[in-house]
C-alpha cells in the first residue's frame, strides 16, 4: 500500500461505492510532514492514539444474512500514517456484501487491513463507548464573558499561565472548530485539557481554542497542534489533550495525546456523538 498525500486522497470526489471487498481503498497519508510543522521529529514529546467510532458496519454471514454492528478502532499515536476518514468510510462499505464465518473474522481482517495501512498495530472492538457522564471535576471555560475576534491562524501567542500558582485540573470546551484541509467541510469537537502545572489563563486559552475555528487540518493534526502549543507555551508538568470530533459518514474521531506516563482517557462519547 503506498503511502500518498491529502490532494489525492477520495474526499471531495465524486466516488461510486465499493460492491466487493477492496483494502485498497484505504488511504494513509504520512504523520511527519504536519509533525515537522511543529517542529517534531522522530522523538515524540508525547504518546496517545487516535480512537474512531464506526456506527454503520455490516458483512453478510456463511449463509448470506445481513450482520450489522458498531465497532471501536484504536489507531496508535506513533504509527507512520493516518488513515483519510472517507478511505475508511469506503474500505467499511466494502465488506457489506462479503461473506465471513463469523465476527471475529470480520475484526481479524479489519485489524489487519488497518495495520498495514497505519503502520502499526489497530485493535476494534465490537461496540461503542458509553456516553460520558459528568462527574463534576472538570471545568467548561465556555461561559467566559470575553471578546474574539480572531479565528485563525491558531495563535500559541493567546496562551499564558501564571507560574507563581500551580494546579491541578481539568478544563472542557465545545467550542473547537476546524476545517477539513481537502474539503473544507467544517469538523467539530468537545475538548478536554487535563494539566498539572503553572495556572493556564482561562480566557486566553478560550481564545486559543477559537483561533483554530478557520484552520485547515485533520483531526489528528489538530489535538497535536494543541498540545505542543500548550508544553511549549505553559511548560505544564504534565498534559493531557483530547478531542472527541461529531460524526461524519457514520464516523467519529478522537485523538488523544498525553504526556509520556499518562494514563490515557477512557473509551467515552460526548452528547454531540
Amino acid at each position: 500500500m503506498s503511502t500518498q498525500t491529502p490532494d489525492g486522497s477520495p474526499l471531495g470526489r465524486d466516488t461510486a461505492y465499493p460492491s466487493a471487498y477492496d483494502p485498497g481503498l484505504l488511504y494513509p497519508i504520512p504523520r511527519a510532514p504536519a509533525r515537522a510543522r511543529l517542529g517534531l521529529g522522530a522523538a515524540l514529546p508525547f504518546v496517545g492514539h487516535d480512537r474512531w467510532q464506526a456506527f454503520e458496519l455490516s458483512w453478510l454471514d456463511a449463509r448470506g444474512k445481513p450482520c450489522v454492528a458498531t465497532a471501536t478502532l484504536q489507531v496508535p499515536a506513533d504509527s507512520p500514517h493516518l488513515v483519510e476518514s472517507k478511505s475508511l468510510k469506503l474500505y467499511l462499505n466494502s465488506l457489506n456484501a462479503t461473506r465471513f464465518e463469523h465476527a471475529d473474522a470480520v475484526r481479524a481482517r479489519i485489524e489487519a487491513d488497518l495495520s498495514t495501512a497505519a503502520g502499526a498495530p489497530v485493535a476494534l472492538a465490537f461496540g461503542l463507548a458509553p456516553l460520558q457522564e459528568d462527574d463534576g471535576t472538570a471545568i467548561s471555560i465556555d461561559g467566559l464573558d470575553i471578546a474574539i475576534d480572531h479565528y485563525g491562524p491558531p495563535d500559541a501567542a493567546l496562551l499564558q499561565a501564571d507560574a507563581t500558582t500551580v494546579v491541578e485540573e481539568t478544563l472542557t470546551s465545545a467550542l473547537l472548530k476546524s476545517n477539513c484541509p481537502v474539503t473544507g467541510q467544517p469538523d467539530w469537537a468537545d475538548v478536554s485539557i487535563a494539566y498539572r502545572g503553572p495556572r493556564l489563563d482561562r480566557a486566553g486559552l478560550l481564545r486559543y481554542i477559537v483561533s483554530f475555528r478557520e484552520h485547515a487540518g485533520f483531526h489528528e493534526q489538530c489535538v497535536e497542534q494543541l498540545f505542543v502549543d500548550l508544553l511549549t507555551r505553559c511548560a505544564p508538568q504534565w498534559l493531557s489533550v483530547e478531542a472527541r470530533y461529531t460524526r461524519r459518514g457514520g464516523l467519529d474521531i478522537n485523538p488523544w495525546r498525553g504526556s509520556p506516563g499518562c494514563t490515557p482517557p477512557p473509551p467515552r462519547r460526548s452528547l454531540r456523538q
